[in-house]
């Protein structure tokens, strides 16, 4: 489809820690005992979307992304692999490899992305529409859509969760208006003169950004180039864009009347009143059609550039993995509900056991569970909703549930782990006991020690 591909894998999260360390970049974070950008890659593969463009912060992070790429997907990919600094943004990020973007369109698309979404289909919608972007807006996954996430350990202050406010002509074609992270229980404001110029609009705040874009590449660079304090592709280009469709789109006669220039303050409770006011004569005519027909009475237009959405089904899975939360709740999907993004084939048990793997006598793994190649499980143990690593050693009579383990972890007998994250070489002693906790790399949990809500990590030298 002559589409050029960049995926942004981003670096160490600090969203993610203690997950995340140089050794293991986010990208590289197993879901499902994969690197979650395996799920990526994947997919723009089934979309036969092969010429690649991989972007990681930092050169090091990059390095160990390339290795693991080169291995991986050296004979099914072309794959070139590039740094930039830590911190740009994602528009920072595609303004540093600007020169390397030829083709008329390119596709960007976040390496946290676990999605069954053919990423053609987004294409396919922004070349039928002639668009400059083209988003793909997804449902929120029932955990909530927020990007600043649950980090675990001490802190108990709950988090708003962060919304996307987006506004959809009545086809649910163009994208209308969006102001990213407002909260839903405040008040959030909508000029009147937005209101006014595009006449329809349904307002959705269930819409997750999956951060999966189509631009036309003149269009991206023209932005980068005169809006050089842009960082976010999520929170600065789009919205300008969106803002700059209704202001070429609707040519105002003469100097615009006050209230025009106003605000229209919305909150929860009024949504119902607001939406039934707009779309008191909605239609199927999309915006754009709209205008260009001169329909309604409308004031002068020209023809101008379209900002497009792609929705998918509710059946497809989509979510992204910017929190522990998020990741957590991904892994058990994958084993679960979405279990068809693994890759693997689940046993009669719903459940995949490695042939490698060996179980003592009376261990249980129950449905929706993983247990790794070469890893080895002590007796009377129980597995339940949980995903554990290869090359394990796990004693006797431990317990597991609702729990992600990475690899080469040792757990001492009598240990229990619920709601939690291990990270590769941890040791956990005889009788320890943790309860929703992070636990970092290589780190060793005391004997008999319980802890809950903690974040647990070895003190950096």
């Amino acid at each position: 489809m002559d589409f050029q591909v960049v995926v942004l894998a981003g670096g160490t999260s600090k969203n993610l820690v203690p997950l995340v360390s140089k050794e293991l970049p986010k990208a590289l974070l197993p879901v499902a005992n994969r690197p979650v950008l395996s799920y990526v890659l994947e997919l723009l593969e089934l979309s036969n979307l092969k010429d690649i463009i991989v972007v990681a912060e930092g050169e090091d992070v990059a390095l160990r992304i390339g290795s693991w790429i080169s291995g991986a997907y050296d004979d099914r990919l072309r794959v070139e692999v590039t740094s930039v600094p830590e911190d740009v943004g994602t528009a920072g990020a595609l303004r540093a490899i600007s020169r390397h973007l030829t083709a008329n369109d390119i596709l960007v698309v976040s390496g946290d992305l676990v999605s069954d979404v053919p990423p053609g289909a987004v294409a396919a919608t922004h070349r039928r529409n002639d668009a400059v972007v083209t988003a793909m807006l997804c449902s929120v996954p029932v955990s909530g859509s927020s990007e600043s996430g649950s980090a675990g350990g001490k802190d108990k202050t709950k988090k708003a969760v962060v919304h996307n406010i987006v506004g959809l002509d009545p086809t649910k074609q163009f994208l209308l208006y969006i102001a990213t992270g407002a909260e839903i229980e405040k008040d959030y404001k909508i000029q009147k003169s937005i209101l006014r110029a595009v006449g329809q609009m349904d307002i959705r705040s269930d819409l997750m950004d999956a951060y999966m874009y189509a631009f036309k590449r003149s269009a991206l660079q023209e932005v980068l180039d005169q809006k050089d304090t842009f960082r976010s592709l999520r929170q600065d280009v789009l919205p300008y864009l969106v803002r700059r469709q209704l202001r070429s789109e609707v040519l105002s006669n003469g100097t615009p009347r006050a209230e025009e220039n106003g605000i229209e303050k919305v909150g929860s409770h009024k949504i119902q009143v607001l939406l039934s006011q707009i779309l008191s004569n909605s239609s199927t005519t999309s915006f754009h059609d709209l205008y260009a027909s001169g329909a309604n009475g409308s004031i002068p237009v020209r023809k101008t550039h379209k900002c497009c959405v792609y929705i998918p089904t509710s059946s497809n899975y989509c979510a992204r993995l910017f929190s522990i939360q998020s990741y957590s709740d991904i892994n058990r999907d994958v084993i679960g509900e979405a279990s068809h993004l693994s890759g693997y084939s689940f046993s009669a048990q719903n459940n995949i056991i490695q042939p490698s793997a060996q179980l003592g006598s009376k261990t249980t793994v129950g449905p929706h569970c993983m247990l790794g190649e070469g890893s080895q499980m002590g007796d009377k143990c129980s597995v339940k909703r949980s995903v554990i690593g290869r090359h394990c050693r796990i004693g006797s009579n431990v317990k597991i549930a609702n729990s992600v383990v990475m690899d080469h972890v040792t757990i001492g007998d009598g240990c229990s782990i619920q709601g939690s994250v291990i990270c590769s070489n941890v040791q956990l002693q005889e009788r320890a006991v943790l309860r929703d906790c992070q636990v970092g790399a290589g780190f060793v949990v005391t004997a008999a020690c319980e802890y809950k809500g903690e974040a647990l990590a070895r003190k950096e030298k």
